[in-house]
């Protein structure tokens, strides 16, 4: 059923019945009755992808992200949502599984103008921007989380040098003297930031670094297992940070099969947005970042770009993570 058919049976104009179905002041009460009952009669539903292409607009953003299941992606889409419900917008997602070749597939595709703009966090694998620039040039772009600092575009971004700084300090106050890093994102400056932060903490607290401390992730959940047990049984560090949340729970996997006690013998310590947290025996301390509030934000700034508001192309704002102190790390 479409307007077509739905004037012939009212035997009205589609420009009328249009017009009645959107409460135009010229069309009258009593015509306007009449459409909305024979509408409901015969199921009409109004197609608001018409509407929006003869506006030109889709009224549609797509979101890419590494992957929904990570606890901090899903808060943060929920943020956008949020944003997005109130503009009347529709939120299409995409999972780039940290695949810098389906990243680029994704944003190739949404040049063609099926959206209004993109909301992106990069892939662990990216490693070459220009299909981002490329991209930039056509439609309105907004990163958050995982960005680029040489790229002109609004980004949305945490502390990360200052959060792990501040989660090492926080080890060593808490007697550690030989702390371990799981380490991921090395490619991006997300996780550049998070290791600079640690790696001068042990600077400035006089501890030095050890190359034999350092674990990075494969991107294979048994390999990290396997090489997490290793590094505790061979070198015993007496506190661990995990710069992602994935490497958090198979550390306490691995300590319970090596009988290593948490947080008796070792302190741990990981990036995390997981609900769960403060369920784990013994409660995980995490640096949790306001990954809802990250989302609202860069959902804002998008509309009002949408909107031809007034603002920077290439600023950069920084939202607070929090160090939450639990059970994992205590004395």
């Amino acid at each position: 059923m479409n307007i077509k058919k739905l004037a012939q049976e009212l035997n009205l104009s589609p420009a009328t019945v249009s017009r009645a179905l959107r409460d135009n002041y010229q069309i009258s009460p009593e015509t306007k009755t009449k459409v909305l009952a024979m509408a409901k009669k015969l199921n009409y539903e109004p197609n608001p992808f018409a509407s929006n292409l003869r506006n030109q607009k889709s009224k549609t953003i797509a979101v890419i992200i590494p992957e929904v299941a990570n606890n901090f992606f899903s808060q943060a889409i929920n943020g956008i949502e949020e944003i997005a419900r109130m503009r009347d917008y529709h939120v299409l997602i995409y999972q780039t599984h940290e695949k810098s070749e389906t990243e680029i597939a994704f944003t190739q595709r949404l040049i063609s103008g099926r959206v209004d703009g993109i909301l992106i966090s990069i892939s662990s694998e990216t490693n070459d921007n220009e299909h981002l620039k490329e991209i930039i040039k056509n439609i309105p772009v907004v990163f958050f989380d995982r960005v680029y600092e040489d790229i002109d575009a609004v980004k949305i971004t945490t502390d990360d040098y200052e959060s792990t700084y501040n989660a090492t300090c926080h080890l060593i106050a808490c007697g550690c003297k030989k702390i371990g890093y799981l380490l991921a994102l090395n490619n991006i400056s997300t996780g550049k930031k998070r290791f600079d932060g640690y790696k001068n903490a042990l600077k400035d607290n006089e501890i030095p670094y050890n190359s034999d401390l350092i674990l990075t992730d494969s991107n294979n959940d048994e390999e990290n297992y396997e090489h997490i047990k290793q590094l505790l049984h061979t070198q015993k560090p007496d506190g661990i940070i995990s710069s992602v949340e994935e490497m958090a729970l198979p550390c306490y996997y691995a300590c319970k099969e090596l009988d290593i006690r948490i947080p008796d013998d070792i302190k741990i310590i990981s990036f995390s947005n997981l609900k769960t947290a403060p369920l784990l025996n013994p409660s995980l301390t995490t640096i949790t970042q306001p990954a809802f509030e990250i989302g609202k934000e860069a959902a804002s700034i998008m509309f009002k770009i949408l909107d031809k508001k007034y603002f920077e192309p290439n600023q950069t704002h920084i939202l607070k993570s929090t160090l939450i102190k639990r059970e994992s790390t205590s004395f």
